[in-house]
């Protein structure tokens, strides 16, 4: 019997911190078979959440635009034709409740839940709620906060869930043996940037130019990961790189991101709710950079939190070049007190326990008998 479906995905940054809290109810004894994902045809959640273990069933749809367009049509009936097959999965599951992560995927199961009666709990990644999640919420039991500011009724904080593999990967991981694992010096300063699987063009521009500034630096590496739409335009270091004194290299697709957020002092990168909240968990200092034109400008909201506490600096990307960075970033390089200071303020804000809190969440408004691991009983 199905005790928990969740939904919702899209892409990652929705499907992962589904995941996280499944794997978290599984922990507090629940079985992988009482667990039940029902997602997008168009996402990534099929392939992720199979992967992880669990059963899924994929329905049709997809993004709905604020503009008028025979897409729109198609859209609408998409989503009509999944709200339809929603109802029947959610009435043969009968679940004790229902998680909703947001997305327009989420959008059939969560109101087949609330038409049945089924208790909904919500969990957004974002400080600037979507859609689905803000006319769900209104209905929901309850709604679980990844920022103190997300903008949904009947909230309670709990972070943004995070894989438990990337959270005991920080934690276990140490300086010494991730710096070693990029090769990295142990005594340089090291300042990471990435900017997502595709990158960005106005930031590798920026940074490539804060390389050329800091060419004569000694005791620092730029650890640059390009992303995939600028590879070949910036993949290649510079001729004027070859002999500095700066230690800059490059990556296409960066695979060991925990390795990067123990080793390094600093990054530079976009506000995405995954990316706020590992940098919070890992205590790392930041340059946050929020793209623009995100719905609500939500990456904004998201960098808030870590700003506010002094763990990040908050560049709009309106401004950003080489020689900004370059005076954002020196008394923070050149200040081993500043990046300890902001180091402390960055861990103050880190929920690492967002996927335990969100299942706890989960069991109490579904009512369902859950072990607690502390004490070795029922809760």
């Amino acid at each position: 019997m199905t005790s928990v479906i969740i939904t919702g995905g899209g892409t990652a940054g929705h499907t992962n911190p589904g995941i996280a809290a499944a794997q978290a109810l599984v922990a507090r004894g629940l079985s992988v078979g009482q667990i039940h994902f029902i997602g997008g045809e168009r996402g990534n959640e099929g392939t992720l959440v199979r992967e992880a273990g669990f059963t899924i069933d994929l329905l049709p749809g997809r993004g709905i635009r604020r503009s008028f367009s025979l897409s729109n049509v198609r859209s609408v009936l998409d989503l009509l034709r999944g709200v339809v097959r929603a109802f029947g999965l959610v009435r043969r599951h009968d679940p004790d409740v229902v998680l909703c992560l947001g997305g327009y995927a989420a959008f059939g199961a969560s109101l087949a839940a609330l038409v049945l009666r089924i208790p909904v709990v919500v969990t957004e990644q974002n400080a600037r709620a979507s859609a689905v999640n803000r006319l769900v919420g209104r209905f929901a039991k309850a709604c679980a906060l990844p920022f103190p500011d997300t903008d949904l009724p009947k909230g309670v904080l709990t972070g943004n869930p995070v894989l438990p593999s990337v959270v005991e990967a920080v934690q276990a991981a140490d300086r010494d043996s991730a710096r070693a694992t990029l090769q990295v010096d142990p005594s340089a300063v090291m300042v990471a940037v990435w900017t997502g699987s595709l990158g960005s063009t106005r930031v590798n521009t920026a940074v490539r130019d804060l390389a050329l500034r800091w060419k004569d630096r000694a005791g620092i590496t730029l650890h640059h990961v390009i992303g995939e739409r600028d590879w070949e335009r910036f993949g290649p270091t510079p001729a004027e790189l070859d002999a500095a004194a700066l230690t800059y290299r490059t990556v296409r697709y960066e695979t060991r991101m925990p390795e990067v957020l123990v080793a390094a002092d600093l990054a530079i990168c976009r506000s995405g709710a995954s990316t706020v909240t590992e940098l919070a968990i890992a205590g790392l200092p930041s340059v946050l950079i929020p793209l623009p034109g995100a719905p609500r400008d939500h990456q904004t909201a998201n960098s808030r939190e870590l700003v506010e506490a002094g763990g990040a600096i908050l560049l709009s990307d309106a401004d950003v070049s080489g020689e900004q960075l370059e005076r954002r970033l020196l008394a923070v390089v050149e200040g081993p007190a500043t990046r300890t200071r902001m180091a402390a303020a960055a861990a103050s804000v880190g929920r690492p326990g967002a996927a335990r809190a969100v299942a706890d969440l989960v069991i109490e408004i579904g009512n369902l008998s859950a072990t607690d691991p502390t004490s070795g009983g029922e809760r």
